[in-house]
């Protein structure tokens, strides 16, 4: 069979590709933990619940603008002036079906093929597969000293005469690294001054640790105008815990937001007009669910990282934002893909691999789940990879028995 040059280039996204291994081992019966998740537990808020009960309950589902209802676009207002400090129109507002599609058209609307794209590494699994997918160069960066916290070198460093893009994603998916203040200003200061795009992948940027504030980008922008090339990315997902109603949006300048607006309306028209409307009831309602959910997740990563460190050799960086934590696992095993397939193999406990964020070495632990999957689940791996562990190991009634060195 005949398939496009794109289409090989592709491949599938390890993180869904995972979560469907967990439904079907989970459908099967089988004791499954899935540490590999990025979907908090915590419930939908009601106001988004009820927004959309009510609209159903109108029986007038039609289809949306392909930009988004005026209603989701005056709470992006209100959000980006609350946690921005910049007051938007609905011209520099579009929302899609997920900060995901957000950013692809976004993409789509200011590369060509061949031009690059430079994000700090490790990433996000689908960065540089969105690059592709029209035909642009990924350019990883990874910081020289080795730690999560890119400097501005790293990024000046790969800046060439194809560069066109840079993404920041901060606190970071998959280590958890909140980058500093002085780096994000320093992004900001030289994407303006190279005429370069900058795209805040914000996603994360509430749910933070340790009194941390979320950084506002624009406050170290000199362009404020229709000049800008800053595109802020966010959505419900995360902070909302809201993975499913597929709603996220992106500001920028107007010109940039028609052209996204436009692709957008030829690959799927606007996002589901019931789903906006729980969104609308997430942004404009009580804000308590996500600092409860930030308080949660803070409390997970703690219990997590103290069980990491009984890992003799294992090297964790603690996270300060998200619900990953992004382990060195090397001395078990520099392949982590063959170790991530290890654990589900032995101990039925699901993982990513490094390899897929840039880090070969590295697994992604979520902590996102509850309490006692992450006890369960550390403890499944430490007996599995500990050569010191006995040799049984009971899962309820299920007898393990070590039978590899």
């Amino acid at each position: 069979m005949s398939l496009s040059l794109i289409a090989k280039s592709i491949k599938p996204s390890p993180t869904l590709a995972l979560n469907e291994k967990f439904a079907i081992l989970k459908e099967k019966g089988d004791p499954v933990i899935h540490l590999g998740g990025g979907e908090p537990k915590t419930r939908v808020p009601m106001e988004a619940i009820m927004a959309t009960v009510a609209h159903v309950n109108t029986g007038e589902v039609r289809y949306a603008p392909a930009d988004g209802i005026p209603a989701l676009k005056q709470a992006i207002i209100r959000y980006t002036e609350e946690f921005y400090d910049r007051k938007v129109t609905p011209q520099h507002i579009i929302a899609s079906s997920g900060a995901k599609q957000a950013l692809m058209v976004a993409l789509q609307a200011i590369l060509n093929p061949q031009e690059e794209v430079i994000f700090p590494a490790p990433y996000w699994v689908s960065y540089p597969d969105m690059a592709r997918l029209i035909g642009a160069i990924p350019v990883p960066a990874p910081a020289e000293d080795g730690t999560f916290y890119p400097r501005l070198k790293d990024i000046e460093d790969r800046v060439g005469s194809y560069t066109k893009a840079v993404i920041i994603n901060s606190p970071n998916n998959p280590s958890g690294a909140m980058y500093s203040e002085e780096f994000i200003s320093d992004v900001v200061q030289f994407c303006e001054k190279k005429d370069i795009w900058l795209i805040m992948d914000d996603i994360y940027h509430r749910l933070i640790f340790d009194g941390r504030k979320p950084i506002n980008a624009y406050k170290y922008a000199k362009k404020q105008d229709e000049n800008s090339k800053m595109i802020i990315i966010n959505g419900v997902s995360k902070q909302y815990a809201m993975t499913g109603f597929r709603i996220g949006w992106a500001v920028g300048n107007k010109k940039v937001i028609e052209a996204m607006s436009n692709i957008q309306g030829h690959q799927t028209s606007g996002p589901s007009v019931l789903l906006q409307k729980a969104a609308v009831g997430a942004l404009n309602g009580i804000q308590s669910s996500v600092e409860a959910l930030r308080v949660t997740l803070e409390n997970n990563r703690n219990v997590m990282i103290d069980l990491l460190h009984s890992f003799e050799g294992v090297k964790v960086t603690k996270p300060d934002g998200t619900f990953y934590c992004f382990a060195d696992f090397s001395v078990y095993n520099k392949s982590s893909n063959a170790l991530s397939a290890f654990l589900i193999d032995k101990v039925q406990v699901l993982t990513v691999p490094g390899a897929e964020f840039g880090l070969e070495g590295y697994l992604r632990l979520s902590y996102c789940g509850t309490i006692k999957d992450i006890q369960d689940g550390i403890e499944r791996m430490k007996w599995a990879l500990d050569p010191n562990s006995p040799n049984e190991l009971y899962i309820g009634d299920r007898k393990l028995v070590r039978d590899w060195s």
